[in-house]
């Protein structure tokens, strides 16, 4: 498979606890509960913007087709969508940032640990990817932990650099496919 089978068709990829999916219209309410939650935006880069504060926006617009992927991090027990989950910025299809976001209530139970593993390994298994990367402001301790236990290495800082609208001090981390061999 390649980047190029999922334009149209995103991925589900399930693990023992989560379902990582394509957001649809009925997990709406669910979105409501999390998503204009001021405090998950602390270290984003940027508050929650005028999607993320009515979550219906996300699904007026028609998907334009895409290689990039935003999924839904749902809980199989809970049939609820907790979080997010991004693969995109795709150059040449061979890498890729990655971005994760959990409803607060659920920080602390190893879903995005769980999430974004079962993702780097769809990424290097399913798809011609090789390098996946993301930036995580120095004072988030809590993704800096995700992004490690995925199997990520911090790769350098970025002093008073633009991390999306915000100028911080931010890490860079990554993983290459054959970091998992």
């Amino acid at each position: 498979m390649a980047l190029a089978d999922y334009i149209y068709n995103k991925p589900t990829i399930e693990t023992d606890r989560l379902v990582i999916r394509p957001m649809t219209v009925e997990d709406v309410t669910d979105l409501k509960e999390w998503m204009p939650d001021k405090s998950i935006y602390t270290y984003w880069g940027k508050g929650p913007g005028k999607t993320e504060k009515n979550p219906e926006l996300l699904f007026e617009k028609e998907n334009k087709p895409t290689k990039s992927f935003h999924l839904g991090i749902s809980v199989k027990d809970l049939y609820k969508v907790i979080g997010d989950l991004w693969i995109y910025l795709i150059e040449n299809d061979r890498m890729a940032s990655v971005a994760i976001r959990l409803s607060k209530k659920y920080h602390g139970k190893g879903y995005g640990t769980e999430a974004l593993s079962a993702m780097v390994s769809f990424c290097f298994e399913k798809t011609e990817l090789k390098r996946l990367w993301a930036e995580v402001d120095v004072r988030n301790v809590a993704s800096q932990r995700i992004l490690e236990k995925s199997g990520f290495t911090r790769e350098g800082l970025i002093r008073q650099g633009k991390m999306v609208n915000t100028w911080c001090d931010y890490y860079v981390y990554g993983i290459l496919d054959s970091d998992l061999s």
